[in-house]
C-alpha cells in the first residue's frame, strides 16, 4: 500500500468516525422518542461520547484531529495531485472557518452528548 493509498484510507476512515458521530448526534434523541432499543445501548453510547469528547479536547487544545494531521502527513506536499473524489471529500469535511468557531460547536456537542446520557440513558451493564 503506497502513501496516497494510506492517506485515503485514513480519509475514509475520518468519514466513518465523523459519520458515526453525527449519527449518533440525531439517533439517539430520535430514537428514544421513537423507542429505538439500540440507543440504550451502553457501549456504543460509551463510545459516542469517548469519540465526541477526543474532538472537542483536540480543539480545546488548539489542535486539529489527529486522523487529518495523519492523512495530511501521509497525503504530502500539498501541490500533489488528488484524485476528484478525494477534494470532493476534503472539500466537505474541512472547511475554511477560525479554529475557534469550531473549538465552540464541538463544546456545545460535547455538551449536548452529555445532556443526551442524561435525557437517555443507557441501560446499566450486565454482568
Amino acid at each position: 500500500m503506497g502513501r496516497d493509498d494510506a492517506a485515503q484510507l485514513v480519509l475514509a476512515v475520518h468519514l466513518l468516525v465523523i459519520g458515526f458521530n453525527l449519527f449518533g448526534l440525531v439517533a439517539t434523541p430520535l430514537g428514544a422518542w421513537r423507542g429505538w432499543d439500540f440507543v440504550r445501548i451502553r457501549w456504543w453510547r460509551a463510545l459516542h461520547l469517548i469519540s465526541m469528547a477526543a474532538v472537542a479536547v483536540q480543539a480545546l487544545f488548539g489542535r486539529a484531529c489527529f486522523l487529518t494531521d495523519w492523512q495530511a502527513a501521509l497525503a504530502g506536499e500539498p501541490g500533489d495531485a488528488e484524485p476528484l473524489i478525494v477534494r470532493w471529500v476534503n472539500q466537505a469535511v474541512y472547511w475554511p472557518i477560525p479554529l475557534w468557531v469550531f473549538t465552540a460547536g464541538y463544546v456545545v456537542l460535547l455538551a449536548y452528548v452529555l445532556l443526551l446520557w442524561r435525557l437517555v440513558p443507557p441501560r446499566p451493564w450486565r454482568g
